[in-house]
């Protein structure tokens, strides 16, 4: 059998799919799984996971309808199956697992817009559920397929190559990062598309938190995020107090892996609901998760210990899967769920793991 996974979606959303990578595979021993993304960090999260036989990256986006059609077609037909991995609430990504033309195309049918998303293009369909986590739905998804359930959740992966453990230990090393210290990492970016950018918690309340930690607890920081973050991590560093290899460290690499195997060494780590957050989980860290308007239900810390904090508002959780941006509706305060998260409520949460 011959299985392609559009993990088309982002980052997170292709770790998430991991556990359900592995029940395909213990499930189908013999069978090819190849895996196509889009963005080079889900790429390189997915490439030297061990129960995958190829990873494919085609930049939809940047290439063009023709480009586009032109590769998808080099695809056409070599398939028994494919999976949209969930969440993937997009025309365009049924679009393609139509086009690519595979007898079974599983996804899922969604609450909202899933009509006007194109999900009647797939034939093997699971109801979402707004109280299961995107990694036990990726695993109903992949019954379905197989015809057969599972008894067992996996935690997410994520496998390093030599080059990713080494560039860790000198990153640690050149910073003066000891045995001993407590390091905390933070993430204090998210995905900007579709007004997601107010997921965020306020960068000046990430700088008065590591104050406070590294006042009362001695701490080191390093503050994570992609190329497109490097602003706003030298904000925070500045806010802090000018980086340097005592206090506060910020971490650019060329690469997710690498960044990952230096995030491995962080004792907590605190952030918002984003990609990291779930490469955090990976790892196996102890993560303080900062959540506004997302479902926590889809979407918490997987198989690792975690606090959320949150407001728990009426109003919240008001982001669900669907191509709409990230709206508002109150009248008051615009994203009080996020605004209005405090130092001290994350202090509070990041203690009980100190």
């Amino acid at each position: 059998m011959k299985i392609l996974i559009l993990a088309l979606s982002g980052i997170g959303d292709a770790l998430m799919f991991t556990p359900a990578l592995k029940l395909i595979r213990t499930t189908l021993p013999e069978a090819q799984i190849d895996v196509l993304t889009m963005f080079k960090g889900a790429e390189d999260i997915l490439k030297n996971n061990p129960v995958v036989n190829n990873v494919f990256r085609f930049d939809f986006i940047n290439e063009g309808a023709m480009r586009s059609l032109k590769y998808i077609f080099k695809l056409r037909k070599k398939y028994d199956a494919s999976i949209n991995v969930y969440p993937s609430n997009r025309r365009e990504y049924n679009i393609i697992s139509f086009l690519v033309g595979a007898k079974k195309r599983a996804a899922v049918k969604y609450l909202r817009k899933d009509f006007s998303g194109f999900g009647f293009l797939n034939n093997v369909r699971i109801t979402e559920n707004d109280s299961v986590h995107n990694v036990q739905t990726n695993i109903g998804l992949v019954e379905k397929l197989l015809i057969k359930n599972f008894n067992e959740e996996h935690p997410l992966e994520i496998s390093f190559g030599k080059d990713d453990k080494k560039y860790a230990e000198n990153f640690l090393n050149k910073i003066k990062i000891y045995d001993n210290d407590l390091v905390i990492g933070f993430h204090p970016g998210c995905a900007t598309i579709k007004n997601h950018i107010k997921r965020r918690w306020e960068p000046e309340k990430f700088a008065a938190l590591g104050k406070e930690l590294i006042v009362e607890h001695k701490a080191k920081i390093l503050i994570f995020g992609g190329p497109d973050e490097t602003d706003l991590k030298e904000t925070i560093g500045r806010k802090i107090g000018s980086p340097n290899v005592f206090v506060v460290n910020i971490v650019n690499t060329d690469s997710i892996l690498h960044s990952a195997a230096i995030m491995k060494r962080c004792n907590v780590f605190i952030t918002n609901d984003s990609s990291q957050m779930h490469i955090a989980s990976a790892l196996q860290l102890k993560v303080v998760a900062i959540i506004g308007p997302t479902n926590p239900h889809y979407i918490h810390p997987w198989k690792t210990e975690y606090k959320i904090v949150t407001l728990n508002l009426d109003c919240a959780p008001c982001f669900f899967y669907s191509p709409r941006p990230l709206i508002c509706r109150r009248d008051d305060v615009q994203f009080k769920c996020i605004k209005e998260i405090t130092v001290d409520m994350v202090y509070s949460a990041v203690k009980e793991f100190l």
